[in-house]
């Protein structure tokens, strides 16, 4: 198995937390959709601050409220047609 750069390796986690597809960057680069998961993976930390946790569980919230607002406007649109 060869051996990927540090800088390579930091090119393609940086392309893949930027929005670009796993499998687009592991084509593009020669380097298995797992072994990206992985270091994905080795990336996250363990532990979430309470503070951390209220504000992603609050913003998660919000955009449920969000989804289901504007659910409920595509369904008026819907039965007007």
């Amino acid at each position: 198995m060869p051996v990927i750069a540090k800088e390579v390796k930091e090119e393609i986690l940086a392309k893949v937390k930027s929005g670009e597809k796993v499998a687009d960057v592991s084509a593009k680069y020669g380097v298995s959709d797992r072994t990206i998961y992985l270091w994905l993976r080795k990336g996250v930390e363990g532990d979430v601050s309470v503070t951390a946790y209220r504000r992603l569980s609050r913003e998660n919230y919000d955009l449920k409220a969000i989804i289901g607002a504007l659910t409920v406007q595509l369904e008026k649109l819907k039965k007007k047609r």
